[in-house]
């Protein structure tokens, strides 16, 4: 077995283990599974990039982390600083799309494709802000930014792939995804009334994000290690 197996198969795990206790709505046992979750993922990059990580990914993981326990902790700022935090690592992964990918060229048979995907996000983007929520109103500028930031990043995604449709890009749309129903969903169980099926969606779909994202950093390292060889 190799050495990063071990913590993939504990971040599948834990993963297993929230959705069993999220529809047995067992939260304190949950709480752990999730808390497993981001400590199991990082040790799985460390060790599946050889110990070498970069400044922006590191910053990341920490606001990753420290988001989390926002969420985990669920106290008065919790809300806030879980968004203040993923809104951070929002613009560090943007930043890290427009250093390390080339600059967008559409052709003509991408038009209606990139046209789709313009007006799907900007049609949830609308729909979720215009939802009329006392926290939402309270940090209106906070969340219409957050929801600016996220569509910018689904936009990077979802375009790179239509434009050039390498397994990276592939990866950069399923992280997007990811954390575009992940964001939704938690909107939608901190003001609509308790769902089960909502908690799982939301939940499976921030943990997913998080492995996306890990495997985003690892094929960026492996492309520029070829590009280094090659050289």
């Amino acid at each position: 077995m190799k050495a990063n197996k071990p913590s993939l198969i504990l971040f599948f795990l834990a993963l297993f283990c929230t959705i069993i206790f999220d529809w047995t709505e067992q939260d304190f046992f949950g709480l752990y599974a999730k808390a497993i979750v981001l400590p199991a993922i990082f040790i799985y990059f460390l060790i599946s990039s050889e110990f070498k990580i970069g400044k922006t990914e590191s910053i990341i993981f920490f606001f990753c982390f420290t988001g989390q326990v926002f969420d985990l902790m669920d106290i008065e700022i919790s809300e806030f600083g879980g968004v203040v935090c993923f809104l951070i690592v929002y613009l560090l992964i943007i930043k890290l799309f427009v250093q390390e990918h080339e600059k967008i060229k559409l052709q003509r048979k991408d038009i209606l494709p990139v046209a789709i995907v313009v007006i799907f996000i900007v049609y949830l983007l609308i729909s979720v802000l215009s939802l009329q929520f006392d926290n939402m109103k309270k940090f209106s500028a906070l969340y219409t930014f957050y929801g600016i930031v996220l569509s910018i990043l689904s936009y990077l995604s979802f375009v790179n792939y239509i434009t050039k449709g390498t397994h990276i890009t592939l990866i950069m749309s399923l992280m997007a995804i990811s954390y575009i129903f992940s964001d939704i969903f938690y909107i939608f169980n901190e003001y609509f009334s308790y769902s089960v099926v909502l908690v799982i969606i939301r939940d499976v779909t921030q943990i997913l994000a998080y492995f996306f994202m890990v495997e985003y950093f690892l094929e960026k390292a492996k492309i520029h290690k070829k590009l280094l060889h090659n050289n």
